[in-house]
């Protein structure tokens, strides 16, 4: 097998194609799922990985943006790339708003694009494009190879370059006729790199900084492995130190810690975002501090007013908006292994952090919003059955403040969300994690307007045997931008209503399980048969859509943008008051 034939030592190098030599340099790199809408311009290549079927897993998917984004929710969840493979032309085109995903979320990934033959360059060929061009602002490095007996060096470098720092995407071309090449070449081994590790003088002056504050806030990113998420939440349990997740990290945090208090990004609650201005130390561990953490950059001050000690992967990224008073460039993992030998001194903000967890518990209480279906209780419930190592993804939208707001992710389960903010994310992301992982649970997160994006992939999951749970949020509109629009222009509605399908007929059309939710009694019961079914399966929220978001209607986001024309675009909070949690529920499996 070539799996054989690329671990192993030999005497003699066998002539082969140039798609066989790239099957193998995949193998030998250690990439183990590849996801592809096949084409022409790389047919060698797919008969080089036949020839490698049993030690890589082809996945066929049906559009290239949900191939992409497959592949980019497996390495986020692994922080190795998957490969992504995709034709000339369109399909490079459809395949770049994965590409930039995984650029904005620093995820791991490897695109490989068909080419013309690179003796029709310039001629304007069918499909030609210039990938050099097209994706430099979008990718780490961007490269094409017209010599096959290059693969196996530019394929290493290309992992390399994927992984290293601040991790990334790399694209690479792949000439038409080189890949027909006969070459003899060996494949290259891994390299072995030892991380950077944190300056022990650094550390120092980490615990000297913690020592002077008394309203210390800990943000933290991506970019963990689990011995590094374990090796930072034992560092921040120690110290008692509040945590926060950036947008969308909700995986590399425990949420339900006593010192967790929520998430800072789009759609947060307003008051933990009041107490981030009060905080007299900002510990930034693997959060750029972009856009939506730092609030539009109006969080902190530019010039370093509240001290930031920023670590990140990547040097260039530290001080780049706001300039810290501690900047360490370290792998993540390796900052973890030493935070965690630091022993606490003296952690004078124990009221500190009970205030700041008790918003988070006071945020997470369930309001009575109008109608028979809330999206609230509805999170509440699903809480409570989720498998404790369930894997969740989310698309983005309005929608996703729900979860975000309400769900409380267990130790051991993961969330995964574009931090980019593209939609038709969440159903092609749940496919590829579910044929990575088969043994775990999946659940999708999705709006009725990036359902429909990207929603045909669960062709894939028929394909593959695999059974997600994708969970619709139906309000008929586009509600991120309705949402801005009643703020901006009270009633003028344009462009942002929707008609939608039988989301659970569509699913049954493949053969699969489907569910319409009306009330908040009907969740429960239509999950649990949706679990059951071992079908892939679409459970619709019929939503009540006045309640635009978790914390504002439509009529207040009016009576707001009227009182307040060209005001900010936040979201007003809702006036309605909590209902106490459900007491007794115990935590289920199932």
């Amino acid at each position: 097998m070539a799996s054989k034939r690329a671990n192993k030592p030999k005497s003699s190098v066998e002539s082969r194609s140039g798609g066989r030599v790239l099957a193998d340099a995949l193998v030998a790199q250690g990439i183990d799922h590849v996801f592809a809408v096949p084409g022409e311009s790389y047919l060698d290549v797919l008969d080089g990985l036949y020839a490698v079927r049993n030690s890589l897993h082809l996945v066929t998917c049906r559009f290239e943006a949900g191939a992409v984004n497959m592949a980019e929710a497996y390495g986020k969840l692994h922080g190795r790339p998957a490969a992504a493979f995709v034709t000339r032309g369109p399909g490079a085109c459809h395949a770049s708003i994965g590409v930039h995903i995984a650029q904005q979320d620093s995820t791991p990934l490897l695109l490989f694009v068909g080419q013309i033959p690179f003796n029709e360059t310039d001629r304007e060929s069918f499909q030609e494009v210039d990938y050099r061009k097209m994706f430099a602002p979008l990718a780490k490095w961007v490269t094409q190879i017209d010599d096959a007996s290059r693969i196996p060096e530019l394929v290493a470098h290309a992992v390399d370059v994927a992984t290293s720092g601040r991790p990334g995407p790399v694209v690479i071309a792949l000439s038409e006729e080189m890949q027909k090449h006969i070459v003899t070449v060996p494949d290259i081994a891994p390299a072995y790199v030892s991380r950077p590790h944190p300056d022990p003088a650094a550390m120092e002056e980490m615990a000297k900084l913690l020592k002077k504050a008394s309203k210390p806030l800990a943000i933290v990113g991506g970019g963990w492995s689990d011995a590094g998420r374990a090796a930072i939440g034992k560092f921040l349990r120690a110290h008692n130190i509040p945590t926060a997740v950036s947008f969308r990290r909700q995986s590399f945090y425990d949420g339900q810690a006593e010192n967790f208090v929520g998430d800072i990004g789009v759609g947060s609650d307003p008051a933990l975002i009041a107490k981030a201005k009060e905080s007299d130390l900002i510990l930034a561990l693997g959060t750029r501090l972009g856009e939506a953490v730092s609030q539009g950059y109006t969080l902190f001050d530019f010039a370093g007013a509240t001290p930031i000690v920023h670590v990140y992967p990547e040097a260039s990224e530290i001080g780049r908006v706001f300039r810290p008073a501690l900047g360490i460039a370290s792998d993540l993992n390796a900052f973890a292994a030493a935070a965690a030998k630091v022993k606490p001194g003296k952690c004078d903000w124990a009221d500190w952090t009970q205030e700041l967890r008790a918003l988070r518990l006071k945020g997470c209480e369930v309001p009575n919003y109008d109608g028979p279906l809330n999206v609230a209780q509805v999170m509440r419930d699903l809480e409570e059955v989720l498998e404790p190592d369930a894997l969740l993804t989310c698309d983005a939208g309005n929608f996703a403040t729900w979860p975000q707001r309400f769900l409380n992710l267990q130790n051991d389960q993961r969330y995964f969300g574009p931090t980019n903010g593209a939609m038709g994310y969440g159903v092609p992301a749940a496919i590829g994690l579910k044929i990575a992982h088969p043994e775990r649970q999946v659940v999708a997160f999705v709006g009725d307007g990036g359902f429909l994006m990207t929603g045909q992939e669960l062709a894939t999951a028929f394909h593959h045997a695999v059974d997600p749970i994708v969970i619709v949020f139906n309000n008929s509109m586009y509600g991120t931008i309705r949402m801005y629009q009643e703020r901006s222009f009270p009633g003028r509605v344009s462009g942002t209503s929707l008609t939608n399908p039988d989301f659970a007929k569509f699913i049954e059309s493949f053969g699969g399980h489907g569910e319409v939710v009306n009330s908040t009694e009907e969740f429960l019961p239509a999950f649990r048969r949706a679990a059951k079914s071992g079908k892939p399966s679409v459970i619709e929220l019929r939503q009540n859509p006045e309640q635009i978001t978790s914390r504002a209607t439509i009529a207040q986001l009016r009576a707001a943008g009227a009182a307040n024309p060209g005001a900010p675009k936040h979201p007003v909070a809702v006036a309605a008051p909590a209902v106490a949690r459900k007491e007794g529920k115990k935590r289920k499996g199932r």
